[in-house]
C-alpha cells in the first residue's frame, strides 16, 4: 500500500508529539521543552527531551530521536504502515490508499473494522472476567497461593471465567452474535454440519478458569489464556486462531515487559502465564511466555525489535530440552555478532517461581548470567548421540551441525564456530569448509556460504550524493573500487569478466549505472544489496537499522519503507518489492540502482558464492558508514565538553568503537573461513 508523502507530512504536523509520548512517559515542563526518563534505556535522571515546537523527541543519554510516528515504531514495536494507521486513527484521519482499487480499499477498511470490533468484544469480556474475580473466592485463593498480589493481578488484567456454560450471555445480550464465536469466546457445536445455525449449540469456551488477557504491543486485548484451579485437563486453554490472534506470532506479557527489557538489558522467555506473572511479582518484570506453542522465528524477530539480548528459560527435564531445541532453530537466523542469545536450564524440580522462592532473586539472576550461550548449546545439540571418539561419530556430528551452522548469519560468531566445529570433528576449518562447499546441503536463508574466497573487503568512498564524509583509508589498503566523483577524473576503461582474478583477488564485474556516469555512493550500494537480498536486513543490528532509516532524502525514506515491508509481509524478492514501490517518491532511486543487479544472471553453481560476496560487500560499506556516524557523534561530544560531565567519557567510548571498526576493515585482520 502506498501512503502519499503529503499525508505523512500532514499527519506529523497535526499530531502532538508531546501528547503521544506523554501517554507512555511522564513528562515535566522544562523551559520550552518537556523532559522525562528515557523509555529506551534505564536512567535515574531525566535526559529525554520532547520539543512541542519541533515536534521531535531526543534522548541526550542514548541518542534515540524521532517524530510521533518513529516513537510508535520504536516504543510499541509497530511497522511503519501500522504506526501511520494507528496515529491517523487517534486524530480521526483516513489514511489514503492511492494505489488500491475501490474493492481493495473496501476490503481493507472492512478488515480493519472487523479487527477493531473483535478487540472491543474481547475487551468487554475481559472487563467482565475481572468483575467475576472479585466474587470468586476460590480463584482469589488460588492466586494468593501462587503469591500473586492484587497489584500484579491488576497490572496483567487477570480475571475469572465462572463455571456456567453460558455466563457470557449476561455480558452480551445477543449471545447468538457471530462475533462471539469469531473472537473465540463462544464455541458453536453444530454436530459436524448436521444442525442449522439456529439449532446449533452455543456455550462459553472458558469456564471455571483464571483468565489471563493476551495483549498486542499496543495494549489491545486479542485473546485469552485460561488456567484451571485444580488438576483438570487441559490445564491451560488458549483462544483459537482469529483475525486478531495468532499464537505463533504473539508473546504473553510483551506489552507489560517492553520497558523492562531496556531497564534489565534482556528479555526472559518462559513457558507459561504463571511464570510471567510470578516473575514480575518477584522482581523480574522482563519476562514473556510463548502461548502453548514452540518458540518460532517470528517470536524471536519480534523480541529483537525491543532488545539485543534474549534468555530462554526451560525446565531441566527432557521436555524442556526438546523445547529449547526448537527455540534454537528459531533463534539461529538472528544470532548476529551484536546479539546475545542464551539458554537457561533450571533444576528438573523447579520452575522460575519455585526456584526464586527457595533460593532467592540473586541466585536466579546469577543463573541467568551463567546461562548457556547459543554457540555452546548448538554444539551440545549437534553432538548428542555422537561418539566423538570414533570417525563415524564425528562424521555424524558433522552432518548434524551443518544445517544449524548454515542457518546463522555471516559474521565473526559464525566463523569462530566453524573453527570449533572443525576441532571437534578433527578436521581443519579449511577442509570442513571445502567439504560442505563440495557436497549438497541446506541453503542458508538469505546469507553466505562458508567458503569465503573474497577475503579482502572493498573500500567505498562517496559519490556526489554521498551524505557521509570519506574516512581516510589505512595505509595497507588497495585503491578504492568506488572513486569519489567530487573531483571527476578520467579513468581508463577496464574490462572484467565474471570470476576473473584481478590483483590477486576475486572480483565481481563492476557494472556502470545505467543513465548515470557517476559511481554509486555508500547509501546507493546499501540500497542495491538490501533490495537484492531483503533477508540481509533482518541480520543487521538495531543501530544499523536506525543509521540507514535516518539517512536524509530518498535513501532514508526507502530504508524506512523496507523495514515496514519486512514486518508486514516478511522477506520478499525484488520482483515483489518493485510492485510495492509503484508511485513512491523513492521508486526512481530503487529502479536506477537495481538496474545494476539485473545486468546479468548469476552463473549456475555460483549462487552461494554470489550471496557470500554480497554479504561481505554490505558489511564493509555499512562499517564505513557507521564510522562516519560515530565520528559525527564524537564531534557532538567534544562540543559538549564543559557542559556535560560525561561528554569526554562518551568521546572515549566512541573512539574505542571507531578503532575496532578500523581494525576490522584492515585486510590483515580479515579471516578466511
Amino acid at each position: 500500500m502506498t501512503i502519499p508523502a503529503s499525508f505523512i507530512q500532514e499527519l506529523i504536523a497535526r499530531a502532538d508529539v508531546v501528547e503521544i509520548v506523554g501517554r507512555y512517559v511522564q513528562l515535566k515542563k522544562a523551559g520550552a521543552n518537556f523532559m522525562g526518563l528515557c523509555p529506551f534505556h534505564g536512567e535515574k535522571s531525566p535526559s529525554f527531551s520532547v520539543s512541542p515546537t519541533k515536534q521531535f523527541y531526543h534522548c541526550f543519554g542514548c541518542g534515540v530521536h524521532g517524530n510521533a510516528i518513529g516513537f510508535l515504531m520504536e516504543h510499541a514495536g509497530m511497522g511503519f504502515v501500522e504506526a501511520v494507521h494507528d496515529l491517523a486513527g487517534q486524530y480521526g484521519l483516513q489514511v489514503p490508499e492511492d494505489d488500491a482499487s475501490p474493492a481493495e480499499r473496501a476490503r481493507a477498511a472492512s478488515q480493519r473494522q472487523k479487527q477493531a470490533t473483535l478487540t472491543d468484544v474481547l475487551e468487554k469480556a475481559g472487563d467482565a472476567y475481572r468483575k467475576h474475580l472479585r466474587q470468586a473466592p476460590g480463584a482469589i485463593e488460588y492466586l494468593k497461593g501462587r503469591g500473586v498480589s492484587g497489584e500484579v493481578a491488576k497490572q496483567f488484567g487477570i480475571g475469572y471465567a465462572p463455571a456456567g456454560w453460558r455466563a457470557l450471555a449476561s455480558v452480551f445480550p445477543d449471545y447468538d452474535d457471530p462475533l462471539l464465536a469469531e473472537s473465540g469466546l463462544v464455541i458453536v457445536n453444530n454436530e459436524e454440519g448436521k444442525l442449522s445455525e439456529e439449532e446449533a449449540k452455543r456455550y462459553d469456551r472458558f469456564r471455571d478458569r483464571v483468565m489471563f488477557p493476551i495483549r498486542n504491543v499496543k495494549g489491545e486485548c486479542i485473546g485469552f489464556g485460561g488456567r484451571v484451579l485444580g488438576d483438570e485437563k487441559p490445564k491451560y486453554l488458549n483462544s483459537p486462531e482469529t483475525p486478531v490472534f495468532s499464537k505463533g506470532r504473539e508473546l504473553y506479557g510483551l506489552y507489560e515487559a517492553r520497558a523492562a527489557f531496556r531497564d534489565r538489558g534482556y528479555a526472559l522467555v518462559t513457558e507459561g502465564y504463571m511464570d510471567v506473572v510470578a516473575l514480575a511479582q518477584l522482581g523480574f518484570p522482563n519476562a514473556v511466555a510463548t502461548l502453548g506453542t514452540a518458540c518460532t522465528s517470528e517470536h524471536v524477530q519480534k523480541l529483537f525489535r525491543f532488545t539485543e539480548s534474549v534468555v530462554f528459560s526451560f525446565d531441566g527435564d527432557a521436555a524442556g530440552r526438546r523445547a529449547a531445541r526448537k527455540a534454537l532453530d528459531g533463534a539461529l537466523p538472528y544470532a548476529t555478532d551484536v546479539r546475545s542469545i542464551k539458554f537457561l536450564f533450571l533444576p528438573a524440580e523447579h520452575d522460575p517461581d519455585s526456584f526464586i522462592r527457595e533460593h532467592g532473586a540473586e541466585a536466579f539472576a546469577r543463573f541467568v548470567t551463567e546461562a548457556t550461550p547459543l554457540s555452546r548449546f548448538m554444539l551440545e545439540a549437534a553432538r548428542e548421540g555422537c561418539d566423538l571418539t570414533t570417525a563415524e561419530g564425528r562424521a555424524h556430528m558433522t552432518s548434524n551441525v551443518r544445517p544449524l551452522w548454515s542457518a546463522m548469519p555471516d559474521g565473526a560468531l559464525k566463523r569462530q564456530l566453524l573453527g570449533e566445529i572443525a576441532a571437534l570433528v578433527q578436521l581443519d576449518a579449511a577442509a570442513l569448509s571445502e567439504l560442505w562447499a563440495s557436497t549438497p546441503g541446506p541453503r542458508k536463508p538469505g546469507g553466505a556460504s562458508a567458503g569465503q574466497r573474497h577475503n579482502e573487503p572493498p573500500m567505498y568512498t562517496g559519490g556526489g550524493d554521498d551524505y557521509y564524509p570519506d574516512m581516510p583509508p589505512p595505509q595497507d589498503y588497495e585503491p578504492p573500487r568506488y572513486e569519489s566523483d567530487s573531483k571527476p577524473k578520467f579513468q581508463p576503461q577496464r574490462k572484467f569478466t565474471k570470476g576473473k582474478r584481478w590483483g590477486g583477488k576475486f572480483e565481481e564485474p563492476i557494472e556502470p549505472l545505467r543513465g548515470r556516469g557517476t559511481p554509486p555512493s555508500r547509501p546507493d550500494v546499501a540500497v542495491r544489496l538490501l533490495l537484492s537480498n531483503m533477508a540481509q536486513w533482518e541480520a543487521l543490528s538495531h543501530e544499523l537499522h536506525l543509521m540507514l532509516c535516518d539517512l536524509p532524502g530518498s535513501h532514508g525514506a526507502l530504508f524506512t519503507w523496507l523495514d515496514s515491508q519486512l514486518h508486514e509481509h516478511g522477506v520478499q524478492p525484488w520482483a515483489a518489492l518493485r510492485e510495492g514501490l509503484r508511485g513512491l517518491d523513492f521508486e526512481p532511486l530503487a529502479e536506477r540502482l537495481m538496474a545494476v543487479s539485473e545486468a546479468g544472471p548469476v552463473p549456475e553453481g555460483e549462487e552461494e558464492q554470489h550471496l557470500a560476496d554480497a554479504a561481505k560487500e554490505l558489511t564493509s560499506v555499512l562499517d564505513f558508514m557507521l564510522d562516519d556516524r560515530l565520528k559525527a557523534q564524537q564531534s557532538e561530544a567534544i562540543a559538549a565538553v564543559g557542559k556535560d560531565p560525561k561528554a569526554l567519557e562518551r568521546y572515549k567510548a566512541l573512539e574505542a568503537r571507531r578503532l575496532e571498526l578500523r581494525n576490522r576493515l584492515r585486510p590483515s585482520g580479515t579471516e578466511s573461513a
